[in-house]
């Protein structure tokens, strides 16, 4: 596969680690978009994007959310933080391997 984020998980790609357990891995964006950012995803490639997930894979999706809320407070910025997913070429989305943006550090300003 040529993934870059199942290069990642694998070892094949360096990162800068933040967190990893048997379903996911945390890493810090190499260009970061805002003073804090980083990113959670599922090690198994099997959603490539929001859109993928349902009923039967959601539990996944429960579990990047419940790493981000431990990584956010051990890393002090749980009173400001923002959590983007893109989702398809026209929204952002570079790498199709379901993966969610934690964004934090001085004011990110209103969304669009």
């Amino acid at each position: 596969m040529d993934c870059v984020f199942c290069k990642i998980v694998a070892g094949e790609i360096p990162s800068k680690k933040l967190y990893e357990d048997e379903q996911v891995y945390a890493f810090y964006d190499i260009a970061p978009a805002a003073p804090v950012h980083f990113l959670v995803i599922p090690k198994s490639h099997e959603l490539t994007c929001a859109a993928d997930i349902n009923e039967q894979n959601s539990e996944i999706v429960a579990h990047i959310f419940s790493v981000i809320s431990r990584l956010v407070r051990e890393l002090g910025i749980e009173n400001g933080f923002r959590v983007v997913t893109n989702c398809g070429e026209p929204a952002g989305q570079t790498v199709h391997h379901l993966h969610f943006h934690v964004l934090a550090g001085g004011d990110l300003g209103a969304m669009a």
